[in-house]
């Protein structure tokens, strides 16, 4: 009898413990006033839809910049193509590389939420800048709606107001995705299932912003003024930011929790002190964290990769155990060894998708310059706008997204028994093949366009509508929602917990190096070329060779995409233990969480 009422009393107890875990979130969040959030009055839709906004926001400002900016610095400031591309490209490249530092900080000092206030208002201040350089008398590029050349300090304050731009986004982009994927709780079936559509319809959020961004606003620029565009940018900032701040009691809040590099550092210096040291065969025999701390906190599996780094959690009986667990230089646990193969994992990853990066830039520079030169009217006299033209690509995504979300991922779960129906590297593969199809594509069109040139140089090809163009904007477009969706999943979900923010600028920061590298490769291709009698890039597009530049990059990536498949087909997922699991055991090489 009393056994039974022992049981009685644990299945209770269980029952309980299910219950509290129902109601409250105990995944290390906090809810705005520093307690453990109630489950059903934070995070998840309630709160990620306030974020989302401020997402497109940021969006329609910029790409309505963004995708205009190659037109402005060629018809107002007055540089020649090639160096106007180039611009462009730095542009965009400091914009996705100064993530990696508000990444950091938001995940070591600030907190997400602190680090978007704080880069959203520089981000608010750069567009204010930016309005009045356009308004102000004396800021005005000049006194005239048409000028030769424009004031010099108008180009200074114009730069200054971008990079201030690029700064705010630094902050911005990596930490309000990773703060909207944080209102999804891991550990919950529900809120975990639901967390895998979050990046789907955070790029649908996107695209519209995208969307509007570079029709909208880039028609405002072109047949109004470009200062009243930069003046409803503002006014939209300045609102949804109000907004973000209003949705402040539903979030799910991660305190910061100092530097994620350090532990990564004292894992290889206490692989090095133990250089010397023989690794037992079972790896239960290594030292992991202390069962008292594992409750907010997720234990990783032990995997048989890098064995080097598993020397940090050897347990040296020479010396002192209790001063060994106090001094992370001399002793790690398994948890801080895998993390830190994880980041060494994301390296091959990285390194492959530059050059879809590299496609990807191409849209925004010498696309749109296209566009140009192209017949851009549809009925009555209207014309739309060069810039315009970027919003197919902004079609192909959120075709692609709503696809691949309502019809591809429940076909597929079936098919392949996966929570995500293929794997998040699988994902990314299938884009980088739709980017070798846009360079093909963009190729054969460019080449079509130079030959109508040729046969008439005096009307070039304003003959030949703008919509040849289509296909290469969408085909990059549907591209963009396999591969840049997959790697904002992948560099959220597969680097270490502490460092989540920094994971997304991770992301970022493939597009940053491919702009920089697409600028080398303009600078090395122009140097070889003009040395074999003509350069690929003229004063124009009509006196350059963007076939032979679109062909090469299409090599290129083909190229790399069979190197990515050798990678990805030896790539380890990252493998989670339960929190209250307290035993290191092997995990095998299959996909885990991914």
């Amino acid at each position: 009898m009393d056994k039974i009422n022992i049981e009685m009393e644990q299945i209770k107890k269980a029952e309980s413990v299910e219950n509290d875990e129902q109601k409250w979130v105990c995944d290390s969040s906090v809810d705005h006033k520093g307690r453990v959030p109630l489950r059903g009055s934070t995070g998840v839709w309630k709160a990620s839809l306030f974020i989302i906004v401020i997402e497109f926001s940021e969006r329609l400002s910029y790409f309505g910049l963004a995708t205009s900016l190659i037109i402005y610095l060629t018809k107002v400031i007055h540089q020649d193509l090639k160096t106007a591309a180039k611009s462009v490209n730095y542009w965009s490249g400091v914009t996705t590389l100064m993530p990696l530092l508000g990444g950091f900080l938001a995940d070591a000092y600030l907190g997400r939420f602190s680090t978007v206030l704080v880069s959203t208002t520089v981000y608010l201040l750069g567009l204010l800048l930016l309005t009045m350089s356009r308004v102000v008398p004396s800021l005005k590029p000049c006194d005239s709606d048409l000028c030769q050349e424009p004031r010099k300090v108008h180009e200074a304050i114009f730069f200054l107001a971008i990079y201030l731009i690029s700064i705010g986004t630094g902050g911005h982009k990596p930490s309000l995705e990773s703060f909207g994927a944080d209102q999804f709780d891991d550990d919950h079936p529900a809120e975990k299932k639901k967390k895998m559509s979050f990046f789907n319809w955070w790029n649908f959020g996107l695209c519209c912003g995208l969307l509007l961004g570079v029709t909208l606003i880039v028609y405002v620029q072109d047949r109004v003024s470009w200062a009243m565009a930069d003046l409803i940018l503002t006014l939209v900032m300045a609102s949804s930011l109000v907004i973000f701040i209003v949705g402040r009691p539903f979030y799910r809040y991660r305190k910061a929790t100092g530097s994620p590099l350090t532990p990564m550092l004292q894992v290889l210096v206490a692989a090095i002190r133990k250089r010397n040291l023989h690794l037992p065969s079972n790896p239960t025999h290594l030292h992991e964290i202390p069962k008292s701390e594992t409750s907010q906190r997720r234990l990783l599996c032990h995997t048989k990769k890098l064995k080097f780094l598993d020397k940090a959690a050897i347990l040296d009986d020479k010396q002192d155990s209790i001063e060994q667990q106090q001094n992370p230089w001399k002793l790690a646990t398994v948890t801080k060894v895998e993390e830190l193969k994880l980041v060494i994992n994301t390296i091959p990853i990285w390194l492959t998708t530059i050059p879809f990066g590299i496609c990807v830039a191409q849209a925004a520079t010498f696309f749109i310059k296209q566009g140009v030169t192209l017949n851009r009217k549809i009925v009555h006299n209207f014309e739309i706008p060069p810039a315009s033209i970027f919003a197919l690509a902004a079609v192909g995504m959120i075709i692609s997204v709503t696809t691949y979300e309502k019809i591809l991922v429940p076909v597929l779960r079936r098919a392949t028994g996966n929570e995500r129906g293929i794997s998040i590297l699988q994902r990314i593969g299938i884009g980088m093949i739709f980017s070798v199809s846009t360079m093909i594509i963009a190729a054969l069109v460019e080449r079509k366009r130079l030959n109508i040139v040729h046969k008439n140089p005096l009307e070039g090809s304003a003959s030949m509508s703008v919509f040849w163009l289509a296909p290469q904007f969408l085909i990059i477009g549907i591209g963009d929602g396999f591969t840049l969706v997959g790697l904002q999943e992948y560099f959220y979900d597969q680097v270490p917990d502490s460092m989540r923010s920094l994971g997304i600028a991770l992301y970022l920061s493939v597009i940053g190096a491919a702009n920089f590298i697409s600028s080398l490769l303009i600078t090395i291709v122009d140097h070889i070329t003009e040395k074999g009698g003509k350069s690929w890039f003229g004063k124009d597009l009509n006196s350059s060779r963007l076939d032979y530049f679109y062909w090469l990059l299409a090599t290129i990536t083909a190229v790399n995409l069979c190197v990515y498949v050798f990678v990805a087909r030896n790539y380890s997922y990252k493998n989670v233990h339960g929190r209250t699991t307290i035993a290191v055991a092997d995990c095998d090489d299959r996909e885990a969480v991914a």
